[in-house]
């Protein structure tokens, strides 16, 4: 297990183009440089960054190469004020990413608005992803929740730092299912806790974007697909993870229990554990 300062030193970066805007993209790579099985695309949600993966990449990547971006807007990547940061834009950011990398074909694991960002991906470029999975996903009309919502709020690009804190500390701190890990809830909000980082969390907020989920075509994904969701999360309940399943052909249910929101944090190993069954299988 390592801490976000380590984490953050073993990033790599890129720049990608978007919208006319040229980005710094900072991800992740951990595991084999060849292997006949796709690489493992893990995109976080909001108000994480690819820590959020501390847990479940050095599994997978035993013996799977793996890519964990941070999204525009978010962790190490580009921070300024001055570029979209909506589903939508992110979309085409890991579109230009996996360009960049020369990867043609994926696995694709995705939590919260990560999860939004994979099914628009799925759906629109169905030949590429081999393997969805979706954690506790944005998906239909089943957000921005009220945290996030008053995230974007004006009035919080001018609250002091000490109360921005207390806030992401409510929420990784209460939103844990049992006692939060301290090396867990200090990475997460490590990103937010300067100038730029503070404006930046704001901008993501506000920048959620309902249409961009409620227009996707469910049907049209083709991947083998893993709903591999925390239980009891009352932020995306799984009532949506059945919804998913009915709507996408080839979807498996997962429910985890004892697992609220930040599912991948809360059942770490359970989730690795399935995670890597899943992937296998394609494999078998």
């Amino acid at each position: 297990m390592v801490d976000h300062e380590t984490w953050s030193e073993r990033q790599s970066s890129t720049t990608v183009s978007v919208d006319g805007r040229d980005l710094e993209v900072a991800y992740h790579e951990d595991g084999p440089d060849e292997s006949d099985a796709p690489p493992v695309v893990f995109v976080h949600g909001i108000p994480t960054w690819s820590f959020l993966w501390r847990d479940i990449v050095p599994s997978v990547a035993d013996d799977r190469r793996t890519i964990a971006p941070d999204m525009v807007g978010y962790g190490n990547s580009a921070m300024s004020d001055d570029f979209d940061r909506s589903i939508r834009a992110q979309e085409r950011v890991l579109e230009a990413l996996l360009d960049d990398l020369d990867v043609e074909e994926i696995a694709l694991v995705a939590h919260d608005i990560g999860g939004g960002v994979a099914l628009r991906f799925a759906a629109h470029n169905p030949e590429m992803v081999d393997q969805l999975v979706l954690s506790n996903a944005v998906c239909y009309d089943s957000w921005p929740v009220e945290f996030v919502s008053n995230l974007g709020l004006p009035s919080t690009a001018e609250i002091d730092r000490e109360e921005l804190e207390g806030r992401l500390d409510s929420a990784f701190v209460e939103g844990a299912y049992g006692e939060a890990d301290p090396e867990f809830v200090d990475g997460m909000k490590a990103p937010w806790l300067t100038d730029e980082g503070h404006v930046s969390l704001v901008r993501n907020a506000v920048s959620t974007n309902t249409n961009h989920t409620t227009e996707i075509d469910v049907g049209a994904i083709t991947a083998e697909t893993l709903l591999l969701w925390g239980e009891d999360d009352v932020m995306q309940p799984y009532d949506y993870a059945e919804r998913l399943a009915e709507d996408i052909s080839d979807a498996e249910l997962a429910p985890l229990s004892e697992a609220y929101h930040w599912v991948p944090e809360d059942r770490s190993a359970a989730y690795a554990d399935r995670l890597r069954e899943f992937l296998a299988g394609a494999q078998a």
